[in-house]
């Protein structure tokens, strides 16, 4: 098992760890997560012994193997596949054995039985066919590929190796969404110990069984998913929240009587007394709230539709089209993820849409007012790291006073504090918000996210949903962040084999086809033909609105249920320690009922979208 045991540690004077422990047992699959710079990464490099303790200790089992990624293959003439292979030093030292002994023969024939080194090369081909390459491109050497593409290789030789740690941070991060789900597949089945940072809400509800929290320089283990972590956290900052405005205002009391009475002479003893129990009492410190994480997207006025419609297109690099036959069309109301393998063509897509690349067939209408907003993951290496976000907004809108910039920069969770910061210095996720603003400072008809979500933590992204759903422009979404995507697009296009085409599942039934699992469909789930809409009845109008009544009428019900429970759990004499059993019954009621308070608002939306709809079909 992994134990870190009271650690502390600090980097130029600012505390990352103080009397931090935690202990993972060996073979759990555990999620790490944390505020953005919090120390995650930094703690990685105190396992990996990188770093030296400032105190505690941290403890592995004797000649226990740690493996992680920590750069990029280099970019040699050795092949993907033997890249991999060599990753096993074990078995390239045995294979490499040249002895004519043979007592030491048989000594290395029946380690390599031992270890299966005979089926090396096939797992190794299942891992990197996993991760994107197929059979043609692992014979290829690594000279060969981008850097983004090179970290998948060094991704696979590490999985290989099968350390019995395995530290991954932020692997998704360079995978497309079908790498991203193999990769949840795999690490669920992984043998050994994984510890795993990431902000994929759904890689760390499906492959880890427990989280591990860093917040306030501690660590705590959550059983269960990213979900049941979230709960909860809401349960106990609840009760914190509670702890803490009570003995505030017995605090306040107490005061209070000391300032009144400290300096009559028959109250004297009692106000001193009172200050002797200030002084003793043990201060309950109320949760920190998590620093607000907004976009503020400037709305755009409405075009006719289409707003682009492309008929018969095909796009490509010099004279070789890479996709072809394109009739496309999008609306100011379309949310639109793109679907399919990197490399594709989904970039080439999107750069055909935004005007970057030229078509080589057919063509492309678009509306004459049109504004097109665009962001992909590479925008933030074009930043100019030595001026700050200020500089860069005043560049883009010299005659806009700067205090106006500043409100924009507020508007991205960009503060005064980084606000005047070279960007240099900014951390990725504060690159990405940046680059965010900059491509939506015209108010963009048609928005365009490549990747959008790399560099941002979980209340980030949450706040990137929030704004896309408010946002009344067109959205086309690359990602491989699946918690995104079903939140934000209602139309899934697969890129694949040179062709663009809707996709007429859903992302559940993509995730089954990446996986080879395909879902057994029902009748009622087979296509019907398109047939004109209805115009609905008078008892069909009734029957939507009586639905979001009740629907209404649960929400505000739960919301009352909250606010009691609330009242409840804010009652100090809860805490003793002889009602430990009752906290926890009445903790786990909050947590239920602000789930099924999340759930009935998701079924109100969903029955005024219902309304909506067949009163404008009326």
């Amino acid at each position: 098992m992994l134990r870190l045991d009271d650690i502390t540690f600090a980097i130029d004077g600012r505390r990352l760890f103080e009397g931090a422990s935690a202990t993972i047992p060996t073979g759990h699959k555990v999620g790490f997560v944390g505020p953005n710079g919090a120390g995650k990464t930094t703690l990685f490099k105190l396992i990996r012994e990188e770093l030296p303790l400032e105190s505690g200790t941290i403890s592995l089992p004797n000649r226990a193997r740690i493996g992680g990624v920590a750069q990029e293959v280099p970019a040699s003439g050795t092949s993907l596949l033997d890249t991999v292979l060599e990753a096993d030093t074990e078995r390239a030292a045995l294979l490499a054995d040249t002895s004519q002994d043979p007592a030491r023969i048989a000594e290395v024939q029946s380690r390599l039985a031992d270890i299966d080194a005979w089926s090396a090369e096939a797992r190794a081909a299942t891992i990197l066919k996993g991760l994107g390459f197929d059979a043609a491109a692992q014979a290829r050497p690594c000279s060969d590929f981008s850097g983004g593409w090179r970290m998948r290789v060094a991704l696979a030789a590490v999985l290989f190796s099968q350390p019995d740690l395995l530290l991954l941070d932020e692997p998704t991060n360079y995978l497309d969404l079908e790498g991203a789900v193999w990769l949840e597949s795999y690490l669920a089945k992984y043998p050994h110990t994984v510890l795993i940072i990431s902000h994929d809400r759904g890689l760390l509800n499906r492959a880890v069984g427990a989280i591990l929290h860093l917040e306030a320089r501690q660590l705590k283990l959550y059983t269960g998913g990213y979900d049941d972590f979230a709960k909860a956290r809401l349960a106990q900052r609840a009760v914190q929240a509670a702890a803490a405005k009570k003995q505030a205002e017995h605090r306040a009391h107490l005061q209070s009587f000391v300032t009144r009475f400290k300096a009559k002479a028959t109250k004297a003893k009692q106000a001193q007394s009172r200050v002797k129990a200030l002084e003793k009492m043990d201060i309950i410190t109320p949760p920190e709230e998590t620093a607000k994480r907004r976009f503020t997207f400037p709305q755009p006025t409405a075009l006719s539709p289409p707003i682009v419609n492309i008929e018969n297109g095909a796009v490509g690099y010099g004279d070789t089209p890479i996709l072809r036959k394109l009739n496309l069309r999008i609306d100011q109301d379309d949310r639109i993820a793109l679907l399919g393998k990197n490399g594709e063509g989904k970039s080439t897509l999107t750069k055909l849409i935004s005007s970057r690349l030229p078509a080589m067939e057919g063509r492309m209408v678009t509306s004459s007012k049109l504004k097109i907003g665009y962001f992909a993951q590479h925008q933030l290496e074009d930043l100019n790291a030595d001026e700050t976000p200020l500089e860069h907004l005043q560049s883009a809108r010299p005659d806009v006073a700067p205090k106006n910039l500043r409100a924009k920069l507020a508007g991205f969770g960009l503060g005064t504090d980084q606000a005047d910061v070279v960007v240099g210095k900014l951390s990725g996720g504060q690159k990405a918000r940046l680059s965010l603003l900059l491509a939506t400072l015209d108010a963009p008809h048609l928005l365009i996210l490549d990747e959008p979500t790399n560099h941002l933590d979980m209340e980030s992204r949450e706040a990137l949903v929030e704004a896309l759903n408010t946002y009344e422009g067109a959205v086309i979404l690359v990602s491989h962040d699946e918690h995104i995507l079903s939140l934000v697009a209602d139309q899934l296009w697969l890129v694949q084999d040179g062709a663009v085409r809707p996709y007429d599942g859903d992302l559940k039934g993509y995730r089954a086809k990446i996986l080879g699992t395909p879902e057994k469909k029902s009748k009622a789930d087979k296509p019907k033909k398109d047939t004109p809409a209805a115009k609905p009845t008078r008892d069909q109008i009734l029957a939507a609105r009586s639905e979001v009544r009740k629907s209404e009428a649960r929400v505000e019900k739960l919301t009352e249920m909250s606010e009691k429970l609330q009242k409840k759990l804010a009652d100090p004499a809860l805490y003793e320690d002889a009602r430990r059993g009752e906290r926890e019954t009445w903790q786990a009621k909050y947590a239920e009922v602000e789930e099924a308070t999340m759930r009935a608002e998701a079924l109100w939306v969903k029955a005024t979208e219902v309304l909506d709809d067949l009163e404008a079909r009326s």
